[in-house]
């Protein structure tokens, strides 16, 4: 396999966030986002004492990391599941709260290098990007069946898309020829329609719509409404949660569901705080952090990640 596939965005940040929680003990961490296994594998040897709960909706990623982490033994279980059962996949392991918990959002390195999968506009393959194969609807069938209204509601929603409106035009007028099946033609259509002047400022005419086709076929934003607060509520006191968010939607998610639970509710003006109302998280990043100019220089990958992390201090409320 080529190199880039194995390059995990942050590795040393994420490491050493997490460390503080996993560190000297039997300490269980959960990877939401197994992907190829490479965050999975530097926890694992950095941590003798830890167990790892991998998660992924892919079962080829399942299969892949699998055996990339085969050597750490009986301390890897994985689990075929998206991330929003998080909380069931802990609970059937037997672990009612855990010490560790990351999530690297967005479509992963096995996803995006293999052609047939559909996620890379630079490749003509099958409109296909969804993250488990074989189940649930494809980009194509998006393309093909959704009103103009429920189009340019998924273009504008998800890819921030400022022209959703007349793609989504472009695209009745054109399935009425010929349904869309390759992405090759779905991006001549984004060329013919992005102005000029958009894609010398907002990069590559087929970005956001890709964006925003993947999204909508794998129901991203769905699953991390509802995996936030369930990978929150696993997390025990003195626990810590990674999340790197590739988009600005992920990102705001995340960051709102963050700061919700580092305020107090204890009432303004009361001299201490009261029993159950104090914060549950502590925020430690300064807002969202960014890769260096030396890590997007080795893992170009990197260049669009927002990190966000948070230690648990106080029981769930």
């Amino acid at each position: 396999m080529d190199q880039p596939r194995h390059v995990p965005v942050l590795l040393d940040r994420v490491l050493e966030l997490l460390a503080p929680a996993l560190s000297g003990k039997p300490a269980v961490v959960v990877d939401t986002t197994l992907g190829m296994g490479g965050h999975s594998d530097a926890l694992l040897s950095a941590h003798p004492e830890l167990t790892l709960i991998g998660l992924d909706r892919d079962p080829q990623a399942i299969e892949m990391a699998g055996k990339r982490l085969a050597h750490h033994g009986d301390r890897v279980h994985l689990v075929n599941v998206t991330y929003d059962h998080i909380d069931e996949a802990v609970r059937d392991l037997g672990h009612p709260r855990v010490d560790g918990v990351l999530m690297d959002l967005g479509v992963s390195s096995l996803q995006l290098d293999e052609e047939e999968r559909g996620f890379a506009y630079s490749k003509d393959a099958p409109l296909d990007m969804r993250m488990s194969k074989g189940t649930g609807m494809t980009a194509a069938d998006v393309l093909n069946t959704y009103s103009h209204g429920d189009l340019a509601r998924v273009l504008s929603t998800y890819g921030e898309e400022r022209f959703a409106g007349k793609i989504a035009s472009a695209v009745l007028k054109e399935r009425e020829k010929e349904p869309f099946t390759n992405s090759g033609r779905l991006v001549e259509l984004l060329y013919a329609v992005v102005p000029a002047a958009s894609r010398r400022t907002g990069g590559h005419p087929a970005k956001r719509t890709f964006q925003a086709l993947r999204i909508e076929v794998n129901g991203e934003l769905e699953s991390l409404r509802l995996a936030l607060p369930a990978a929150l509520g696993v997390l025990g006191v003195g626990g810590r949660i990674v999340v790197e968010s590739y988009q600005s939607l992920e990102d705001r998610m995340v960051k709102h569901a963050f700061a919700e639970l580092a305020k107090s509710r204890t009432p303004p003006g009361l001299p201490v705080e009261l029993p159950g109302h104090g914060p549950e998280l502590r925020l430690l990043t300064k807002g969202a952090e960014l890769a260096s100019e030396q890590e997007i220089e080795d893992n170009p990958r990197a260049a669009p990640v927002r990190l966000r992390a948070a230690e648990r201090i106080g029981e769930p409320r």
